[in-house]
């Protein structure tokens, strides 16, 4: 079989788009359609491109970041049809947290390594302006060396209405308590007939677009995400890519892009309104693959999210496009929440191993990029700063004791390595 074998089933519009895009020639909405419906030879051929130009935009390091996600209300009224995290006030399971909690969870987080703390919650009714300062100001009186990564701009949006600033005034005031950059999630697809379906009462394209912008304005830089297999179309995946390369263009604030596929199992979206059972594998591997060569060269870092797609189909997207493994997280809820199975906590030797599986080389990052770390040899491997976990072994209860056979075998094995 010759090479030219591997190449004559790609069909000649994804063929053009492809070699444009690895010619270095900026994308239009168009082409993005193109291969947001990769299928077969096409969808095999689309990755590959964006493999090759992940190596030239990023080499081969991965990175990652050490993290600790913390959700301090799940009291919400806002009633997004794809949210099943949220909860009202008088629910038995609803939670708002005092600043003690909080401080005490990131104690344990600083002791297994976090350099970063997430934190996002509910549109609390009751909440305003003041309460989101409150959390910046005791977190980093608490925790002077930890970059705080908070507040989505739907939460932006629900201080600033109360607290008579101009915008930008507000976002100086938090991040002169300590905000050091804000999520850019509450995006979902930015394009009004799709968000008046799935989220309502969620601030629109255009008041996301002036926070976001507004926030790189006054030095906070953000991250970008999208989410995506619900009910949206191609079309609107592209003009929602457009749009967040323009803002980078203009301000050059984002720090990654992340496609965050919609988990449907305990939501209202799929279950009574009919949208479709979440993102499939094609899907998940596209999105990455299209984020790469649609936005490069204006973002050249590309998450993709282990959470919402398992380790393995993780590791395949290193293979596609995505640079970055993402947050350790030690306590995700969102996504658990809606029927999420991945995990809450991936420790970062777990990504170690993972990232070095496919080929790539590890290193641990902040918050904005820089590199802490890169772990070339796993031989100079940290120790796990974990808590201690007892294994849970089945079988025979003598077979789950370790014995001098096992550490006989132990030898083996370690001659087979």
């Amino acid at each position: 079989m010759s090479l030219e074998r591997l190449l004559s089933d790609i069909s000649p519009p994804v063929a053009k788009v492809l070699d444009r895009a690895l010619s270095g020639v900026l994308l239009d909405r168009a082409d993005a359609e193109v291969l947001l419906e990769a299928q077969g030879p096409d969808l095999q051929a689309l990755l590959r491109a964006a493999d090759v130009a992940r190596a030239d935009d990023k080499g081969d390091v991965v990175t990652f970041v050490v993290v600790r996600n913390m959700n301090f209300t799940n009291i919400c009224y806002t009633g997004c049809t794809y949210c099943g995290f949220s909860r009202h006030k008088d629910e038995a399971d609803a939670y708002d947290y005092p600043m003690e909690v909080l401080v005490e969870k990131g104690r344990n987080a600083v002791a297994r390594g976090a350099t970063e703390f997430c934190i996002q919650g509910g549109i609390h009714p009751a909440k305003n302006h003041t309460h989101y300062h409150e959390i910046v100001t005791a977190l980093k009186a608490e925790f002077p060396e930890i970059h705080l990564h908070a507040f989505s701009p739907e939460e932006i949006d629900h201080g600033h209405k109360q607290s008579g600033m101009e915008l930008e005034d507000y976002l100086r005031w938090l991040r002169d308590a300590g905000l050091g950059t804000i999520p850019g999630t509450a995006a979902e697809i930015l394009v009004d007939e799709v968000r008046d379906v799935i989220e309502p009462n969620k601030l629109k394209t255009a008041r996301w677009i002036e926070i976001i912008k507004a926030a790189h304005r006054v030095g906070l830089r953000s991250t970008a995400t999208v989410m995506y297999g619900h009910v949206e179309k191609p079309h609107h995946v592209a003009e929602h890519l457009a749009i967040i390369r323009d803002i980078q263009r203009e301000t050059g604030g984002f720090t990654e892009f992340v496609p965050l596929g919609y988990i449907h199992e305990k939501n209202k979206l799929y279950n009574h309104l009919g949208a479709r059972p979440g993102s499939n594998t094609p899907e998940d591997l596209r999105m990455v693959a299209v984020s790469r060569l649609f936005l490069r060269p204006f973002i050249q870092n590309i998450q993709m999210s282990w959470v919402k797609m398992g380790t393995k189909l993780a590791q395949v997207a290193l293979l596609s496009g995505a640079n970055d493994f993402g947050g350790t997280l030690m306590e995700e809820s969102i996504s658990r929440e809606s029927g999420a199975d991945h995990g809450e906590n991936l420790p970062a030797e777990a990504m170690r191993r993972l990232i070095r599986e496919v080929g790539r080389i590890p290193a641990e990052r902040t918050t904005k990029y820089e590199i802490r770390r890169i772990f070339k040899d796993p031989a100079e491997d940290p120790p796990s700063l974990e808590p201690d976990r007892e294994a849970e072994l089945a079988g025979p209860a003598r077979f789950r004791q370790a014995s001098d056979r096992d550490r006989n075998t132990l030898l083996q094995i370690e001659e087979l390595r």
